[in-house]
């Protein structure tokens, strides 16, 4: 059933306290549930029957105020259980049975392992027990777990331990006691035998904080970096925000079967081991950072999210864009701000855009959805964090951590909405958001088109700006939208410009935040003694695709002398992908590809400096990737992408081969002078990332010398970045060093989930023409398990982003895809969903390859079988 944001209405019933008791036995779950219920008079339907969700469970006992009732008094149907003739204040006592060994669906309450574990949101709980399972019915919990003490020494759930018990019979309990009202998709259950290692956070007011992160026991050695980095979140959010946390008990627990990474659960947050697990010699400095931001995305949600949460799931950007914001805001913190803003725009482009271009478009606030699984989106999480931004951006820092501290104040301990949010924003700043609040409305990737004028004779330089949106049937535009839009202006020497404008009595010098507003504006600048070089959208002020026309020469100027690294490096990117579309044009008509002499000599230049900032320009030389290419061409040609990139990689790499050789040795030689192999700050994981980088491109004319230098890096790894870069490089190539580089591989790391899933995801994505074949046998492989999402996103959605393989002439790409998520949609209908998604944009390829991917997106429509997850998505890309 599809569920309308305007059809919201308060829940006619709220529960005050939750006394939930959960006996666990090895083959089945008995949950006792006490609901203190009463009537809401802020419902405009107060009273009447009681209607809560459940699935998946067997109803054994219902009792009102002790009292059982009979069946005449309840009725179950359709997975609700609707109970009538109820007193305005009562209590429901609620019994259940279920079997969470069979669950692998992986929500509500299931077993990973011999582990316990629970992932209520968005709508898990009803799979625990029958609840009004809605954000905005909160309530107050006490937990007791009960279970064989042998099976499961530990016993966690949300907020303070308050008794613990033995039984007869080698059993024992434990009771727990949240003091915070919360929804129960912030519910979380743990049990199993688990180890943990321990920490304490002193709080800016004093409060000792114990922190513990709970795991496996072969695993607790990898746990330490996780933990460095909760006190690194803990410390940053007081000191930015003024957040502290309000329990004395702090907990994590790393899970291996989990269909997010992680999840923000008051006081036990639960993560999929990929983000808590590392160790320099088993985990790759991406994922060293990932595991950074993560941990402090899920702390952060403290506040944004948990003591302020969601009215309805239409506010899901509410606590997630505003916690993604933070997590942003963190990491450049943490490492290099102008490269972690470079990599979150080069996200925004070659992840979220496409999804904005495609059937699956949708605003961060969309108006409707058949199962919310669906909206946990690149535009509900990242455009949803760059809107506020904008907001952060308009009102400045000062004011928007004002707005923040009033939205924290005014809404702690309710369910709150945008509106709420931005609302806060206003009465802080004193500045009108009326027009900007049409982002949360607005669905797709607006453009600005910017063209200059130039008066030699007044010293005045002229900007047009003109807006525009897509346009779409289901989303229609809300009307010009409120866009900050920062410009610099340099001069002939990189040197910035004032930027005054007409009327100011100012001379502000650097970066400037211009207002658009309407569908076409002129900002005019005064007083300049010449023609300005316009550096625009600095720090990507705004999730817009820019259009200015401007020279190559300009955009190499600024490559090489802009002021703002991210507006730096976008001119590289933007020189380098006029390059290859020109040269994509070529192909297409069957001309002889010839390289740009202005890009093969910026390149060179480029590179020749790359060793004074190795973290930026490792990011600055990368090739625009299939997605953003794919963007600017009318019907995507996945093999002219692939001809156009591997030509301009070779010609790189013949003209510069002495540079990026010396490139390569200067990092190697630095990072053994400074023992940098096990340490993964910015200027280790910089050189690093440099290194492999030029060593990626040599491999673009692969020849025996760089597969013996490639092998060697492998073999002489002191580090996981360096191994995976070695089998990265040589994944592409077939040589006896591959094949001897990643069985020696397999036989070390066998064992080893986490370092497993590398190593499937590496080999889905090579560009050899036998890699469906080997991606097709690896499915049985010992380590690979079908039921365990981790693994199935490495192999099988890794495969579906090998943009030669995948889209194969035959099709055979799409068949198989297409098997996979049949397959997953039985007993996972949220990991089916996640993988169909590469279909759904069957109309920007052509002909062919659009026909094959819809006839595969039709067999799946046609499955008896569909869960909602899937069917919503699948019709969606064909309607």
């Amino acid at each position: 059933m599809t569920t309308f944001l305007e059809q919201y209405t308060p829940s006619p019933w709220q529960i005050d306290h939750v006394n939930l008791h959960v006996n666990l036995f090895q083959d089945h779950a008995l949950i006792r549930s006490k609901l203190s219920l009463r009537q809401n008079e802020q419902s405009p339907v107060p009273g009447g029957k009681l209607r809560l969700n459940g699935e998946n469970q067997q109803l054994i006992e219902l009792l009102v105020d002790g009292i059982k009732l009979t069946p005449e008094r309840f009725h179950l149907e359709d997975e609700v259980l609707t109970i009538a003739g109820l007193p305005a204040e009562c209590e429901l006592e609620i019994v259940t049975r279920s079997e969470p060994q069979n669950n692998r669906e992986l929500s509500g309450l299931y077993r990973s392992g011999s582990m316990y574990c629970t992932q209520c949101e968005a709508e898990g709980f009803r799979r625990i027990t029958f609840f009004l399972d809605r954000p905005d019915v909160m309530a107050r919990y006490t937990t007791t777990i009960e279970a064989d003490e042998q099976a499961c020494p530990v016993l966690l759930s949300n907020g303070n331990l308050v008794r613990q018990e033995k039984l007869p019979g080698g059993r024992h309990v434990a009771v727990w006691e949240d003091p915070f009202r919360k929804p129960c998709y912030l519910f979380a259950l743990v049990a199993g035998k688990l180890s943990h290692i321990e920490d304490h956070h002193t709080t800016s007011s004093g409060r000792c904080v114990t922190l513990r992160i709970y795991t496996e026991a072969h695993n607790a050695h990898r746990c330490d970096f996780a933990m460095t980095s909760l006190k690194q979140a803990m410390r940053w959010d007081e000191e930015t925000f003024g957040r502290e946390y309000d329990l004395d008990l702090f907990n994590i627990v790393a899970v291996d079967d989990f269909n997010m990474g992680a999840m923000e659960n008051k006081g036990l947050n639960i993560f999929n081991s990929t983000a808590v697990l590392a160790r320099p010699d088993c985990t790759t400095d991406e994922n060293f950072a990932r595991i950074n931001s993560v941990v402090a995305h899920e702390y952060f949600h403290n506040w944004s999210g948990n003591r302020v949460t969601c009215r309805d799931w239409f506010q899901l950007t509410l606590k997630e864009g505003l916690t993604v914001l933070r997590e942003q805001l963190f990491s450049a913190d943490m490492y290099n701000e102008g490269v972690i803003r470079m990599r979150e725009v080069d996200y925004m482009r070659s992840v979220q855009f496409p999804e904005d271009a495609g059937p699956t478009s949708h605003p961060i606030q969309p108006r409707s959805y058949l199962k919310i699984d669906n909206f946990y989106t690149p535009t509900v999480y990242e455009k949803g964090a760059e809107v506020i931004r904008m907001i952060r951006t308009l009102l400045g820092t000062e004011a928007f951590r004002k707005g923040m501290d009033l939205y924290f104040s005014r809404h702690d301990g309710t369910a709150a909405t945008t509106e709420d949010f931005v609302r806060a924003m206003e009465d802080a700043s004193g500045r009108d958001l009326k027009q900007f609040r049409r982002w949360y409305q607005q669905a797709g990737t607006p453009t600005v088109t910017i063209s200059e004028d130039w008066n030699c004779k007044s010293g005045e330089y002229s900007v047009h700006v003109k807006q525009e949106q897509p346009e779409r049937d289901d989303y229609p535009s809300p009307g010009p939208l409120h866009i900050p839009l920062a410009i610099g202006l340099l001069d002939a020497d990189g040197n910035e410009l004032p930027c005054r404008l007409t009327g100011d009595e100012e001379m502000p010098v650097g970066t400037r935040v211009l207002e658009l507003r309407d569908e076409e504006q002129t900002f005019t600048f005064a007083g300049l003694p010449q023609r300005p070089v316009l550096s625009p959208l600095r720090a990507f002020s705004a999730p817009v695709i820019l259009q200015h026309d401007c020279p190559m020469e300009e955009l190499a100027f600024r490559f090489a002398n802009d002021n703002d690294q991210c507006a730096r490096w976008d001119a590289g990117n933007q020189l380098m992908l006029r390059a290859v579309l020109a040269a994509i044009r070529e192909h297409q008509q069957g001309h002889e590809l010839r390289a740009d002499t202005l890009l093969v000599e910026t390149y060179g230049r480029t590179l020749a400096q790359a060793f004074d900032d190795p973290f930026f320009y490792a990011e600055a030389l990368r090739m625009p990737t299939y997605a953003v290419i794919g963007q600017h061409l009318n019907t995507i040609d996945v093999q002219a992408i692939n001809a156009v990139l591997r030509f301009y990689g070779s010609v790189f790499a013949d003209a510069h081969r002495d540079t990026l050789l010396e490139l390569v040795d200067r990092c190697r030689k630095l990072e053994l002078q400074d023992n940098l192999a096990e340490q993964h700050n910015a200027h280790a994981m910089g050189l690093r990332s440099l290194r492999n980088g030029c060593l990626t491109m040599l491999m673009e004319t692969p020849s025996a010398e760089y597969q013996r230098m490639c092998y060697k890096l492998f073999a002489d790894s002191a580090n996981m970045t360096d191994a995976q870069a070695a089998l990265s490089v040589l994944n592409h190539v077939s040589c006896e060093e591959r094949e001897q580089a990643f069985q020696e591989f397999d036989e070390r790391w066998r064992k080893d989930n986490l370092v497993m899933n590398s190593w499937f995801r590496l080999q889905a994505f090579s560009r050899l023409e036998n890699t469906l074949d080997r991606v097709d046998k690896l499915r049985e492989h010992p380590a690979y398990d079908e039921h365990n999402p981790n693994k199935v996103r490495a192999l099988v959605a890794g495969f579906s982003t090998n943009h030669v393989r995948f889209h194969a002439a035959d099709g055979s790409g799409y068949r198989f895809l297409t098997e996979r998520v049949l397959e997953a949609d039985q007993f996972n209908a949220q990991l089916g969903s996640q993988l169909v998604r590469p279909l759904a944009r069957w109309r920007r390829y052509g002909e062919t390859q659009g026909s094959l991917m819809r006839q595969q997106l039709e067999r799946i429509k046609a499955s008896v079988r569909l869960s909602d997850n899937v069917r919503e998505i699948v019709t969606r890309a064909l309607r």
